[in-house]
């Protein structure tokens, strides 16, 4: 009997590579991760790995744009807000930022599984 294994920062909704419809869970999570007009691409619904690529552009531009939005939040704000509701911007740009990064990985992940890699259980 063989054991799906899936690494840490796999994505709870996405079956482990090698289940049934294992791919179809992917593509959903993967199109969440993406804007809702891709949806209504078929070359993006029925190619996994295209939209994985795609996926991953996507959200490290979402990385880049929290990045600017952290450093553009502290200095353009600054004096034109109390600074108290600055640091409380800064902290919601700090959260997005973990979330993203979490989902940089998740992408990165089943983009790897698409390309064939296979994961193995450590002792």
């Amino acid at each position: 009997m063989t054991t799906l294994v899936v690494p840490p920062g796999w994505p709870e909704t996405v079956r482990p590579p090698g289940a049934p419809d294992w791919e179809r869970t992917a593509t959903a999570y993967l199109l969440d991760c993406c804007p809702p007009d891709f949806r209504g691409y078929r070359v993006l619904r029925h190619h996994p790995l295209v939209l994985a690529q795609f996926a991953e552009q996507f959200v490290e531009g979402q990385c880049r744009a929290v990045q600017e939005g952290l450093a553009a939040v502290r200095t353009t704000l600054k004096g034109e807000v109390r600074p108290d509701v600055v640091e409380t911007a800064a902290e919601i740009w700090l959260e997005q930022g973990a979330a993203l990064v979490r989902t940089r990985r998740a992408v990165g992940l089943i983009a790897q599984a698409l390309r064939g890699r296979t994961f193995l259980a450590r002792l």
